[in-house]
């Protein structure tokens, strides 16, 4: 396919910059370089390239799907939060994250432990066993991102986080729905 120019997100193509693009299924390559909303499909296709495989590797290996492991590393990051918090900064929806709590409890790799400022709330607590799964699991999702990141100099990646962070600070600031004005 050949290179055309690089074209801003407002309806228009951005097409493979290089010379070639990489050899890929016909499908995805349209989606990723003839396609007028290019950066959303490009950071969901990078984001595939991660979740995939890892999170196929943690079900084998462990036995736990996707959102029951977001739970622990939620809890990893941050032990001690809301079932909600991790729904709101997850994106599943709250009945499939429900479900994978009472799993995760069931497996004694999480507890729930009383808020110490509102005996009424209680916090999610990441249990030795779940701790252990995360720690043996860390470095098989650092490695996976180091190589993803391979392509890039240091230089790169330092930009690269840059724009990404100016992006992810602007977000709160998006519309939550698409609202589409009626034709008049």
């Amino acid at each position: 396919m050949a290179a055309g120019p690089q074209r801003k997100s407002s309806g228009t193509i951005a097409r493979f910059p290089g010379p070639q693009a990489p050899e890929l299924h016909p499908v995805i390559a349209v989606k990723l370089w003839e396609n007028p909303c290019w950066f959303s499909f490009r950071i969901n296709y990078l984001g595939l390239q991660f979740n995939t495989p890892v999170y196929g590797w943690i079900e084998r290996r462990y036995g736990l799907m996707r959102p029951e492991y977001v739970v622990l590393y939620s809890l990893f990051l941050k032990d001690g939060i809301s079932a909600n918090d991790i729904c709101q900064s997850s994106g599943f929806p709250k009945n499939t994250l429900s479900r994978a709590i009472q799993k995760l409890l069931r497996r004694r790799l999480i507890r729930r432990a009383a808020d110490p400022l509102d005996r009424r709330r209680y916090g999610l607590r990441l249990a030795a066993e779940g701790r252990r799964i995360v720690d043996e699991t860390l470095p098989a999702m650092l490695e996976r991102e180091r190589r993803m990141l391979a392509a890039l100099t240091q230089a790169e990646r330092q930009v690269l986080s840059k724009l990404l962070a100016h992006l992810v600070s602007d977000s709160p600031g998006w519309p939550a729905q698409v609202e589409q004005e009626e034709a008049q």
